[in-house]
């Protein structure tokens, strides 16, 4: 076990805590202790995308396609592959809220420059903590009953690993946009918890529009760019002149994150299809149309057309179009620990 798996011991202490008896029980135990954990990562790493409101959004987006997609994995049942789909749904509950628990950033000399992630880096830690604590609650589950229906099963965990690792994003350098490889590997497809927990965790485009999808571009800036915030507390961010190495800085990385936003737009409407081959026509077609409904050239138009993306365009135009006073809420402690320090 690493070093800070001895923290799953606070939820089962000799006799304060009944064991599970099932295995929906065993998922929330789980799930609990993922969101301690993600809780204190998005206080001490002071996340303003990676938050409750994020697991939220991925949790409706990965229901509205475990619904759509229902009704093919209920055929495959009846036709005699086993597939448990309650046990698939509680699995798919559990990724969505573990699958960011750790995030862990580069160190970073220069105070003004985009911190930012290894891929894969986060996955790996968030699997490793994840099965940390699986293991422990299997052992004290064996311990009382070597038959408990409550142990987390290595089919499960394989499962959780895998749906984890789909997550875990590439840089295209041709698109200059990221997707998630696994979901590429048609010689061993991934499951179907791990197709809906990737896809539903970056569409927000196709599924939510413009709107949300820029909404979650904004917050990514912000907490990629700490530096940037107290000169949005102290009002000295709208104070810079044009010829200030920290004007040209700040302008610089905003105009990436557009550019970032525009061309991941293409590349999700361009990697879709692929991203759901293997699926039925007739499940293709209810994803195109009702779920994944704003993901269509137009869409990708009005981005193009909206977001700021000339080399010319001012820092107070760029700061209109993130938002991002109104993003500083979504971590208000971390905020408030900032203003402080001013």
């Amino acid at each position: 076990m690493n070093q800070d798996s001895s923290r799953s011991s606070v939820y089962f202490p000799d006799g304060l805590l009944e064991l599970p008896q099932s295995i929906g029980e065993s998922i929330d135990c789980v799930k609990a202790f993922a969101l301690q954990e993600f809780d204190r990562e998005v206080v001490q790493k002071q996340l303003y995308y990676h938050t409750r409101e994020h697991l939220e959004n991925v949790s409706r987006r990965s229901v509205q396609i475990f619904q759509a997609v229902y009704p093919f994995l209920e055929t495959l049942s009846q036709q005699g592959q086993s597939f448990d789909l309650p046990r698939i749904e509680l699995l798919l509950d559990l990724c969505v809220v573990a699958h960011d628990t750790v995030q862990i950033f580069v160190d970073q000399p220069d105070q003004h420059a985009s911190r930012r992630r290894e891929p894969g880096v986060s996955e790996r830690a968030t699997i490793e903590r994840l099965l940390d604590y699986i293991h422990a609650l299997n052992q004290q589950l064996r311990e009382c009953d070597p038959n408990s229906l409550a142990i987390v099963t290595d089919n499960d965990i394989a499962i959780i690993q895998e749906a984890i690792g789909a997550t875990i994003c590439t840089y295209d350098p041709i698109e200059q946009a990221i997707y998630q490889a696994d979901l590429y590997d048609f010689k061993s497809p991934v499951s179907i918890v791990s197709r809906i927990l990737a896809l539903a965790d970056i569409n927000a485009l196709g599924m939510d529009g413009i709107d949300v999808y820029n909404e979650e571009g904004n917050l990514l800036f912000l907490e990629e760019n700490l530096d940037v915030i107290p000169l949005l507390l102290d009002g000295t961010i709208y104070q810079l002149e044009l010829d200030d190495p920290l004007y040209q800085n700040v302008q610089q990385r905003l105009l990436k994150r557009c550019r970032f936003q525009v061309n991941f737009a293409k590349s999700r409407a361009t990697r879709f299809e692929s991203e759901v081959a293997g699926l039925p026509e007739n499940i293709r077609l209810i994803l195109t149309r009702d779920v994944f409904r704003y993901l269509n050239s137009t869409t990708v138009e009005q981005i193009v057309a909206t977001t700021p993306t000339a080399e010319t365009t001012p820092l107070e135009s760029l700061l209109k179009f993130f938002k991002l006073e109104e993003c500083l809420d979504r971590n208000p402690k971390a905020s408030q620990a900032i203003k402080t320090h001013l």
